[in-house]
């Protein structure tokens, strides 16, 4: 080795802040938004000198802003920490985004912040490190070798005054140049701005954590404050145990009883369940369709802050005397269940499920068992069980199941999508319903199995719906003005016990006719205070599904 190339080793070049915050703008820019540039360009003959134009302006519209922000956020002393975080943090999500086609709003940047570590886990594997390694390596060596020119307090203020006024005007010059195209996008499509990377998490960043702080400082808003049990609800001869299964991740297109090819719901199928194949959610994740289908606001009044200001059905149900438990095989309840009772499978309530802190979701039915018989054994109560399902939460579908529900073969077993066939993909997604349709086949059965001492019932939901490859999309979470329906409708289903539909005046082929018909994550709210009778002036008939389908009064 020459003492020129060592000599040139050791040297290291020495930058202003600004400039290395330029350099690392360029790369974000050119490296890590294949997606926003793919939106862009979308529709656009890349021959003709106006898409040339429009390509050039909005990159330097792209780079101007991230450098403002990089400006704004560096001194000479948090330069180095702050850029590495950024480039490893922006390297990730260019990485996740390009491999399942995800929007990093608000939404999905409080799905990342509640995400538990075995969800989190799930969602590394070792052959991402490579693709992750050639996008962050290049930036990254640039940060540790260079260094950092000092310069004077009120010298260096100035210039970046200077160069942020530069930045400003280099940013609306370029949008100006195309503000026709530019804006008419943004109208058209203004979900893409959540693809550009990484503006995109910084700014959800700070809307989720904003948004976690103001609640926690209110108390929440109270709903039903006049529940009460109606006189029917009160001439029961016995309480009623009401399960509500919260699936996850379930689509309604590959659900066996709404027509999909493959049947993947046959103990369902076997039994006298109500199926409504035309459901849509309220989101297209969890952190936003759980606290909206347990509110009264619903999609049809969506309002984010004021849904998760407020109290739950729970909370109504608990007012008009019914003992509620949020029983949990997922990552929380999302705010619905606060103050609330709350239990969570292990290996020692349910050994026969649980392997270290990962349960299958049968692991529920042995907390739901114990809360029937202690209610029994204390004194009887009307009770409502909630059971938060795993699903088919994703990627990892094949870890969703039991090895006896592998029927769909061959499956998926790689968390990275990329490395599996469509079809395995579809397999293992097929093989976790297999097991849902199982775990609320038991259900029933231990419903049934209550019925000398509760009128019992279950409902079932998903949360929202799921991608499995069509048009290039994995997993959920698409901003709901744009999702497919393939993330927006889900299945659900009813069942009722002879003695709950009887005391509750219930025609089940009613209700049978009634599910031919499109419903909505609104409707749970206000038809479980329906069906538990439970009267409140927040109970809106409009969305009671079940209305029809009893004894005027009832």
């Amino acid at each position: 080795m020459s003492d020129r190339f060592v000599a040139c080793m050791r040297r290291r070049p020495v930058l202003r802040i600004e400039a290395l915050a330029l350099l690392i703008s360029l790369w974000f820019t050119a490296v890590c938004n294949p997606l926003f540039w793919s939106a862009i360009v979308a529709g656009r003959p890349l021959a003709q000198g106006s898409t040339l134009l429009f390509i050039v302006a909005v990159s330097v519209t792209v780079t101007a802003l991230h450098f403002a922000i990089l400006v704004l956020l560096l001194n000479r002393w948090t330069a180095k920490p702050l850029l590495v975080l950024l480039i490893a943090a922006t390297a990730m999500a260019a990485y996740y985004m390009r491999q399942y086609h995800v929007y990093l709003d608000p939404s999905m940047l409080r799905n990342v912040l509640k995400t538990d570590r075995r969800e989190a886990s799930e969602l590394f594997s070792w052959s991402m490190l490579a693709p992750l390694a050639m996008v962050a390596l290049p930036p990254l060596l640039l940060v540790w070798r260079v260094r950092l020119l000092r310069r004077p307090l009120l010298r260096a203020s100035g210039f970046r005054l200077a160069t942020l006024l530069l930045a400003a005007i280099a940013m609306s010059g370029s949008t100006l140049l195309v503000y026709k195209d530019f804006s008419s996008l943004m109208r058209r499509n203004k979900e893409v701005r959540y693809l550009m990377t990484p503006g995109n998490y910084l700014y959800s960043l700070a809307r989720a954590l904003s948004a976690d702080a103001t609640a926690a400082t209110h108390a929440r808003e109270e709903v039903g404050a006049d529940a009460v049990l109606s006189a029917a609800g009160k001439a029961r001869k016995k309480p009623a145990l009401l399960v509500i299964v919260v699936g996850e991740t379930a689509r309604a297109a590959n659900w066996g009883l709404s027509g999909y090819a493959r049947q993947t719901t046959p103990e369902l199928a076997a039994l006298d369940v109500i199926n409504f194949a035309d459901v849509t959610s309220c989101g297209t994740n969890t952190e936003v369709s759980v606290p909206c289908v347990f509110s009264p606001y619903g999609r049809h009044n969506y309002d984010e802050d004021r849904i998760r200001g407020s109290e739950s059905l729970l909370n109504v149900l608990t007012r008009a005397g019914y003992r509620v438990v949020w029983l949990d095989n997922q990552s929380g309840c999302k705010g619905v269940c606060d103050g609330l009772e709350s239990w969570r499978p292990d290996a020692k309530t349910a050994p026969n499920f649980c392997t270290g802190d990962s349960c299958f979701d049968e692991a529920m039915l042995a907390g739901a068992k114990s809360f029937a018989d202690r209610n029994v054994n204390d004194a009887a109560q009307n009770t409502v069980l909630v059971m938060h399902q795993l699903g088919n939460h994703g990627p990892a579908y094949s870890k969703r199941y039991p090895d006896a529900y592998k029927r769909f073969t061959p499956a998926c077993e790689n968390p990275d999508l990329g490395r599996c066939k469509r079809e395995e993909i579809v397999n293992a997604y097929d093989n976790a319903l297999l097991y849902t349709d199982h775990m609320l086949g038991e259900t029933v059965r231990f419903l049934k199995a209550q019925e000398t001492r509760y009128d019992t019932a279950m409902i079932y939901f998903s949360d929202h719906g799921e991608s499995l490859g069509e048009n290039g999309l994995f997993l959920h979470g698409i901003p709901y003005s744009i999702a497919p329906e393939t993330q927006t409708h889900v299945p659900m289903v009813m069942w009722f016990s002879p003695g709950f539909a009887a005391a509750d005046g219930l025609s089940l082929d009613c209700l049978r006719q009634r599910a031919l018909q499109p419903a909505a994550h609104d409707n749970v709210f206000h038809s479980v205070l329906s069906l538990l009778d439970v009267q409140t002036s927040v109970l809106d008939r409009r969305f009671d599904l079940v209305a029809a389908c009893r004894p005027a009064g009832k």
